[in-house]
C-alpha cells in the first residue's frame, strides 16, 4: 500500500508536468516524459517516409517531425497529432512539411496529395494554418477540413476557415469548397459524400475516441486532475488519446471525448440508499458507442446499436454521423 501511495504521488506529478506541456503520461509505473510539440507521428499504414526514411512506430514511441521536416506517404497513410484535440491525416501519395511546431501557433504546408484536419477542440488564441501553393488556410473553429493539391481546393465538412489567396480573404463555412488556385471560386458540396480516405479517417477517429474512455475512466478513479486538455499515453494500447479538461467534447465525426469529471456518466449506475434515489445523474444509457463492422472490401458499414453491420457503398455512405443532441467539437 505504501508503494502504491508513493507511485500515485509520482503519477500525479508526472501528469501535472506533462499536462502543462500538452501530453500527459498516464501509467502506474515509471515512464519517461514526452516532449510536447506539434507534429507527433501517431500512426502509419503502409510505406510512410519522414525526411526520406521509412517510419517505424514502436509501442509507446512516436517520431517527432522536426521543423522543416517532410512526412510523405508513398503507399500508405499517416496520422499526426498537433495541439491536443487536433489531428492531421494524410492520404496515399501525399506529403506535408511542418513549418512550426508550437502548439499555440502551428503551421504546415501541403506539398502534394490530400490531407484532412480534424479539430475536436480549438482553443481561443491558438493559430493553425496550412499553406498550399500561394494560398493559406487558417482554421478558426472546431470542425473537419480537407485540402487537395491536385486540383487545389479546400472543403469544409464542418467548422469555419479563412482562406487568403490572390490577395483576397474569404470566409469558408460548412458545406462550401473554395479553389486555392488564385481564383477563389466557391461552390457547394455534399458533406455526406465520402471516399475511402474519409472513411479511414473516421475509423481512426473512432479508435482514438474509444481509447479516451479507458484513459478518462482510469484518471477519474485515480482522482487525477487536469489543468488543461491534453494527450494521454496508454502504453497497453500502444497509442495516445485526447482527454479534454472538462465536460464532453464531440469530434466532427460524432465521437465523444470525455473528461475525467464527465466519464462517470457512462459507467456508473444511479446511486440509491435505503430511503431514496440520489437525484444526481450518474448514468446515461444513451451515451457510448455503436458498432462498426468491416465489409469484404475493407470499408466500414453503417453504425448500429446492435446486430450485424450493413455494408454501404462509397457513394451512399455518410462519413460524418452525428450523435443525437450533440454538435461537432462543442462541449455538452
Amino acid at each position: 500500500m505504501e508503494l502504491r501511495g508513493a507511485a500515485m504521488k509520482v503519477l500525479r506529478g508526472v501528469c501535472w508536468l506533462t499536462g502543462m506541456a500538452g501530453i500527459a503520461v498516464f501509467v502506474l509505473r515509471a515512464q519517461e516524459l514526452i516532449s510536447a510539440k506539434a507534429g507527433l507521428v501517431h500512426y502509419v499504414e503502409g510505406r510512410v517516409l519522414l525526411d526520406g526514411r521509412q517510419v517505424q512506430i514502436k509501442p509507446g514511441e512516436f517520431p517527432q517531425i522536426p521543423v522543416g521536416g517532410v512526412l510523405a506517404s508513398e503507399r500508405g497513410r499517416a496520422e499526426v497529432l498537433l495541439a491536443p484535440g487536433v489531428f492531421v491525416r494524410i492520404a496515399e501519395s501525399s506529403a506535408v512539411r511542418l513549418l512550426t511546431d508550437d502548439l499555440s501557433d502551428t503551421r504546415l504546408e501541403l506539398l502534394e496529395g490530400s490531407m484532412l484536419v480534424e479539430c475536436a477542440e480549438t482553443l481561443k488564441g491558438n493559430r493553425l494554418a496550412i499553406a498550399l501553393g500561394k494560398a493559406t488556410v487558417t482554421i478558426r473553429s472546431d470542425g473537419l477540413y480537407r485540402l487537395d493539391s491536385r486540383s487545389p481546393e479546400l472543403r469544409v465538412y464542418d467548422g469555419q476557415a479563412v482562406v487568403e489567396t490572390g490577395g483576397q480573404l474569404l470566409k469558408v463555412k460548412k458545406g462550401r469548397a473554395v479553389a486555392l488556385d488564385g481564383s477563389a471560386l466557391s461552390r457547394k458540396f455534399d458533406v455526406k459524400q465520402g471516399d475511402a480516405f474519409l472513411r479511414w479517417s473516421r475509423r481512426r477517429a473512432e479508435i482514438v475516441a474509444m481509447a479516451n474512455l479507458s484513459a478518462a475512466k482510469t484518471m477519474y478513479e485515480e482522482r487525477v486532475r487536469l489543468r488543461r486538455s491534453t494527450w494521454v499515453l496508454l502504453p497497453d494500447f500502444g497509442m495516445l488519446t485526447f482527454v479534454p479538461y472538462g465536460g464532453i467534447w464531440v469530434s466532427p465525426f460524432g465521437y465523444p471525448f470525455y473528461s475525467p469529471g464527465a466519464v462517470s456518466a457512462v459507467f456508473e449506475p444511479p446511486r440509491r440508499s435505503l430511503w431514496s434515489w440520489d437525484p444526481t445523474p450518474r448514468h446515461d444509457a444513451n451515451l457510448g458507442y455503436g458498432t462498426i463492422g468491416a465489409t469484404p472490401a475493407g470499408t466500414s458499414g453503417t453504425v448500429a446499436a446492435s446486430g450485424p453491420p450493413t455494408a454501404a457503398s462509397e457513394a451512399s455512405h455518410a462519413p460524418i454521423p452525428r450523435e443525437t443532441g450533440s454538435a461537432g467539437g462543442r462541449p455538452r
